[in-house]
């Protein structure tokens, strides 16, 4: 097969340039040799095309391509379901490991076991969990079915971090990836980190492993969480700086322990803000996040940071959406520094 020889420098502006004139065969991988890229193409470039000038057109073997299958078609016709139904067939999915989450109107929840099947099939999945409810209470704890399957543990892989977890028994929230990703990329270097809400790890190990933080006291107070905690530091080696802590985080002992406190909870947030500025240092960072009508925010979350700081120096870092959270509401993370 043909390929175009073009330096690695420029092959990814070369292959874009190629794949808009329709000339990249799709389905065969580059080879990449360290020096150069080689495009498979469909035709040699004309003799009065730029690229015949400025690269060799070479004869290679390039390995076949797996071209992607949108499952969905392939789903509604192993279903088969009548037109009214087949329209309310969820064409979004939440994938952990290999545990697929679905949320099915209840005008599906009779024919719930074939539809998990028929998902798992497509999706290859070993289990598939049917989202009837929303997460509520302090423990956090899922509102699923089973609808396919038996064994729901799972591990999922996100940015570099490994998370174990069990769909059915605790949460992971994939709509905060972008929060997760901007936790990962600070400078933690040499900062002792407390995560007053840790879950399963989804800021504690970003922080550990990514930001490098020196130190992560990460508190939970739902068990089942906190034995996945224990199985994720494990996972990812992070036993010497991961320090857990069981129980509710008003109790963790001590006072200005903290160079960056996060407090990835919302719902009912402000009320441990005074634990947060007991732990933390002068001239720490707090990441607090809440929930506020479109219309309020984000003037709820800084009157709470106002009201618990009650006369205490500080400055607002920044505002931030890190997702829709419902009608009209949306989750906001205020990072503000503790100047004394």
């Amino acid at each position: 097969m043909i390929c175009l020889k073009v330096p690695k420098g420029e092959g990814e502006a070369v292959r874009y340039a190629l794949n808009r004139k329709g000339l990249v065969v799709k389905e065969k991988k580059m080879l990449d040799d360290g020096q150069f890229i080689y495009i498979p193409i469909k035709n040699p470039p004309s003799d009065d095309d730029r690229f015949a000038e400025r690269y060799e057109v070479v004869d290679m073997h390039p390995p076949g391509r797996t071209v992607f299958r949108e499952p969905f078609p392939a789903i509604k016709k192993a279903l088969a379901l009548p037109s009214d139904l087949e329209r309310l067939l969820p064409h979004k999915w939440e994938r952990l490991g290999d545990v697929v989450i679905i949320k099915l109107p209840k005008e599906l929840w009779h024919d719930a076991p074939r539809i998990g099947a028929a998902y798992a099939k497509e999706l290859r999945a070993k289990a598939v969990l049917n989202e009837v409810g929303v997460i509520a209470g302090p423990f956090r704890r899922p509102n699923v079915q089973l609808i396919y399957g038996k064994d729901t543990e799972t591990v999922h892989k996100e940015g570099g971090v490994l998370y174990k977890l069990d769909p059915m028994k605790v949460m992971f929230s994939s709509g905060n990836l972008k929060e997760k990703s901007r936790m990962a990329r600070l400078d933690c270097r040499g900062e002792t980190v407390v995560d007053m809400f840790a879950g399963i790890g989804y800021f504690t190990m970003p922080l550990a492993k990514k930001a490098k933080a020196k130190k992560v006291i990460a508190c939970e107070i739902n068990p089942d969480s906190y034995h996945y905690l224990i199985e994720n530091i494990r996972l990812n080696r992070l036993e010497d700086v991961v320090e857990p802590f069981l129980g509710d985080n008003r109790d963790l002992p001590g006072k200005a322990i903290a160079d960056r406190v996060v407090m990835g909870y919302v719902g009912s947030t402000e009320e441990y803000l005074p634990k947060a500025l007991e732990i933390v240092r002068p001239n720490g960072i707090v990441h607090y996040h809440d929930v506020a009508g479109i219309e309020e925010s984000p003037k709820k979350l800084l009157d709470a940071i106002a009201k618990a700081c009650d006369g205490r120096r500080y400055e607002v870092v920044s505002v931030q959406e890190v997702k829709s959270y419902a009608p009209c509401k949306v989750h906001l993370v205020v990072d503000f520094k503790v100047l004394e």
